[in-house]
């Protein structure tokens, strides 16, 4: 979904789900090791912590993916076992970026994981502001098959 804005900016909103045959517990292991993305997450070549903190609000990581762009990514909210949601400062052609994955358990072992963000560009055209809205749920949809996949081997 996206909006345009004064100057070419534009906001935009997306959000992904997705059912894994998984317990709660396993599904926020995975998810919450927020330094392991390159296990789950579609084109990451590696991701460096650069705070202290690997866990919970202040941790800070530096994702490379394989294409060579690094992303800069902090965790702002941590609600152990629920959710965390984090903002992109670099990396992005993006004004604003803030992403919350969350967990909810359907079944004992059944969870559905929900990817949600939003975002303000920099200066771009509504088409290319579009086609880069589809690339991310595109992105969030493949990565969250691959997480499905990896948890439920």
């Amino acid at each position: 979904m996206a909006k345009t804005g004064k100057k070419g900016h534009h906001t935009g909103t997306i959000k992904k789900t997705i059912r894994v045959n998984s317990q709660k517990d396993k599904v926020w292991r995975k998810i919450s090791n927020v330094s392991g993305l390159s296990e789950w997450v579609v084109d990451v070549k590696s991701t460096d912590m650069l705070s202290k903190k690997k866990r919970d609000v202040g941790a800070v990581r530096l994702i490379t993916f394989e294409d060579g762009n690094k992303i800069e990514e902090h965790i702002v909210d941590w609600r152990k076992g629920e959710q965390f949601t984090y903002v992109a400062t670099e990396g992005l052609p993006l004004r604003a970026y803030v992403a919350t994955i969350s967990l909810k358990a359907k079944t004992k072992n059944q969870t559905e994981l929900t990817w949600k963000s939003y975002l303000n560009s920099e200066k771009m055209s509504e088409k290319q502001f579009i086609e880069f809205i589809a690339f991310m749920g595109s992105f969030y949809e493949a990565s969250l098959e691959n997480l499905k996949a990896l948890l439920e081997k």
